[in-house]
């Protein structure tokens, strides 16, 4: 090995100790480095993806937060129209009555227009289809979010003064906790997707690692024998110019 190539590979010796990797440049492991920037490129994506799916989980707590609200609401105000159904009550109890499910029903209204994420209404329809990218390509699952208004529930003029079905607050009530087994299934499988991601970085993470990573101990080894074989070498070159100084003084001699 010429010297001047020896002393290459020194100084690429020292380059990997001060990074602690093999491959620093094209120059020392062309189709390695194509291999790990690959591989970083999909650990990236799959730990974007991962990030996705968390903040879809953040989202879908908040919206289910709305509709564990409305439902115990919903519950009340069908607790009340039982009551109201008791021929005992007077039309005087009954407006009481009235009285405290039309606070409950402005809970309800409040609840389907105001729960939102970063700005984003959730429950009052305008959210409908949401598109997550849930994996490395960009691609992933929907998430529906029902129309939880009282319009869309189907009560906002339910009144126990008047003529009133009770039906009509269970109906309300298997939608919303619809909507609620929705979002558990939806979750459940976000769980999935991050596991799946975390799983696939950290592989692909020990995989570029096993390429790229410096093997310090058998590095320092190596760049020990280049040092020695290079002293040898330098030696030896000043042992031939010094032989060959001789011989020519000899000539002139």
């Amino acid at each position: 090995m010429a010297i001047s190539t020896l002393n290459n590979s020194i100084n690429r010796s020292y380059e990997q100790l001060s990074t602690m990797k093999k491959i620093n440049s094209a120059a020392d492991n062309a189709a390695g480095l194509t291999i790990v920037e690959g591989m970083k490129s999909q650990t990236n994506g799959y730990d974007v993806s991962a990030n996705n799916a968390k903040d879809a989980q953040g989202l879908l707590n908040v919206a289910e937060g709305g509709l564990s609200s409305i439902t115990d609401s919903l519950q009340r105000i069908r607790e009340l129209s039982v009551q109201a159904s008791n021929f005992i009550y007077t039309d005087s109890d009954k407006q009481a009555m009235q009285e405290e499910i039309n606070g409950l029903k402005q809970t309800i209204q409040d609840a389907a227009r105001g729960t939102e994420f970063n700005t984003m209404k959730l429950l009052d329809g305008s959210m409908a289809d949401i598109n997550l990218a849930t994996n490395p390509d960009g691609t992933g699952m929907k998430i529906q979010l029902e129309n939880s208004t009282l319009e869309s529930l189907g009560i906002a003029d339910f009144d126990v003064t008047k003529d009133f079905n009770i039906s009509d607050i269970d109906k309300a009530l298997e939608k919303v906790t619809s909507a609620r087994a929705n979002i558990g299934a939806t979750s459940n499988a976000l769980d999935s997707s991050i596991r799946y991601s975390n799983l696939a970085s950290e592989n692909l993470t020990k995989a570029s690692s096993n390429i790229e990573d410096l093997d310090v101990e058998e590095a320092i080894s190596d760049m020990n024998k280049k040092k020695l074989l290079n002293e040898y070498q330098m030696f030896a070159k000043k042992a031939l110019l010094q032989q060959q100084a001789n011989v020519s003084n000899l000539l002139k001699s």
